[in-house]
């Protein structure tokens, strides 16, 4: 009994002994926990001086707008003719015919008929609107010419525009019918699904279809019945075909609905 009790007490004073320990070890790294946070907070401070505060705003992008070209100045050439007012003079021309001192244009046959018309001047702009006529300012192409001499010819050619006509295109009209099956000159009828004899599904499909202007239907589409039954009601509907349908003299597309009844035996 003895034995029992010293050997119980020796056991308390190991165990208060290791208490002790682990509360003094909480308690040194709880003191080196706060004392590392109370540094850290003092160097972010101190770090906070060095940090940039500039705002940087983002502006949206915009399309800064074309400059617009200076409309080309067009002078005229100094040997042109113009008029006392100032204004350049054209020369007029039914035809374009050479110069008889043009070595350029040599005739293709001998003749001594004059020409019909005037000849083509040495420079000055020549408008072709079937009369001949020139500037009666001197320097014009019936006289000496010394000024208009080795300059080119810019021609211009006046035609008269025709009026575009408006072409009227023709207006599709489509007739809208209810139940058209009496209508048709074949109508095929579907087969009876696989599935829907399975499970016993069986009923009315109503396809809406549109009949183009021939009489064949160029869209078919169930609006009610079994999903099972609705495939091949519309296969069946895009096969029928129904007489042409005019209005006056015109013919038209037909809208309308095809029934179908799928009863099992």
């Amino acid at each position: 009994m003895f034995n029992n009790l010293i050997e119980s007490s020796s056991h308390r004073s190991e165990f208060k002994r290791r208490g002790s320990f682990f509360l003094f070890t909480t308690a040194s790294y709880a003191i080196l926990f706060v004392i590392t946070g109370v540094v850290s907070i003092y160097a972010y401070d101190a770090r906070m001086e060095d940090q940039s505060l500039e705002l940087i705003m983002m502006m949206p992008l915009i399309d800064l707008p074309t400059p617009e070209r200076p409309a080309a100045i067009v002078r005229s050439d100094s040997s042109t003719p113009k008029s006392s007012a100032g204004k350049q003079t054209n020369f007029e021309r039914k035809a374009a015919i050479a110069r008889v001192d043009d070595p350029k244009a040599a005739p293709d046959t001998i003749s001594t008929t004059p020409n019909p018309g005037l000849p083509m001047p040495k420079g000055g702009i020549v408008v072709f609107n079937g009369r001949d006529s020139d500037p009666s300012q001197p320097g014009d192409s019936r006289t000496s010419g010394s000024g208009l001499a080795g300059r080119s010819n810019l021609v211009i050619t006046v035609r008269e525009t025709p009026p575009s006509e408006l072409v009227q295109q023709p207006v599709t009209r489509v007739i809208r019918k209810t139940i058209i099956n009496s209508e048709a000159i074949s109508l095929p009828k579907p087969p009876y699904p696989q599935m829907a004899k399975q499970l016993h599904i069986q009923g009315t499909v109503s396809v809406q279809v549109l009949i183009d202007e021939t009489g064949k239907v160029v869209s078919a589409k169930a609006i009610s019945g079994s999903p099972f039954l609705a495939s091949e009601a519309q296969k069946a509907a895009y096969q029928a075909r129904f007489s042409p349908t005019f209005l006056g003299d015109q013919p038209v597309k037909v809208s309308g609905v095809i029934t179908y009844n799928f009863l099992l035996h």
